[in-house]
């Protein structure tokens, strides 16, 4: 089953989106929190109330050594919403899944830049792997290689971890992804806005409404 999500705290936004979205939840990141200066108390119930009881959050951990991470995503894990735990996939990160793991708590293993790091958090067990697919492109490197690399490597060895794709600068990017089979993407607010509009449409409405006035007045087409 494929998961729309929204990379935002904007509660305002994810509202409106999530009536015309089929979103399975919401990803965030410390600087998308500090950005929208709202914390877990008060984000995590108005979310569920816009998007749902099934609703899934991804939320990522702000401690950085082994011994952090775990403690606090066993507290994150505690809360009484459907919490993905995001932690990086570096050094410590990789550690701390493996540890994780054990208490049989979904992980995300972010910010992932290279095939390695995404197959290494695959065998440690994380649940999710988020590579961040335009700042791979900015970095020089193929964003969408990257991701096409590790679905290939799922795939091959029929792992049960998600591509959860991130960072997108424009819906091409998005539609390149999805023909390659990934489970999950999210998006940020701008690049979801876009997904949902069309000038074309937008005219093409505009003559049926034009046309069936000239006509049929004010009448709507049950009374026609």
């Amino acid at each position: 089953m494929f998961e729309l999500y929204l990379d935002s705290a904007n509660i305002e936004e994810i509202k409106v989106l999530a009536g015309m979205m089929p979103l399975a939840g919401v990803t965030t990141n410390p600087s998308i929190m500090a950005a929208g200066g709202v914390g877990l108390t008060q984000l995590l119930p108005e979310l569920a109330e816009a998007i749902g009881p099934t609703s899934r959050f991804h939320v990522q951990v702000i401690g950085d050594t082994v011994e952090d991470i775990v403690a606090e995503a066993k507290r994150l894990h505690d809360l009484p919403f459907d919490i993905v735990v995001k932690i990086p996939a570096h050094g410590a990160g990789l550690a701390a899944i493996k540890q994780i793991k054990r208490h049989d708590i979904p992980v995300l293993a972010t910010a992932i830049y290279n095939v390695q790091q995404g197959w290494l958090a695959a065998l440690n067990g994380a649940d999710y792997l988020a590579p961040y697919l335009n700042r791979i492109d900015n970095q020089g490197f193929d964003g969408i290689g990257v991701v096409a690399d590790l679905q290939s490597l799922i795939d091959r060895y029929q792992m049960p971890t998600k591509l959860l794709v991130a960072s997108f600068k424009n819906v091409q990017q998005v539609l390149q992804v999805l023909k390659l089979g990934v489970a999950s993407v999210t998006l940020p607010l701008d690049i979801a806005r876009q997904m949902l509009t069309n000038p074309a449409t937008d005219a093409a409405v505009s003559q049926f409404q034009q046309d069936w006035l000239a006509v049929f007045a004010e009448r709507l087409s049950f009374d026609s």
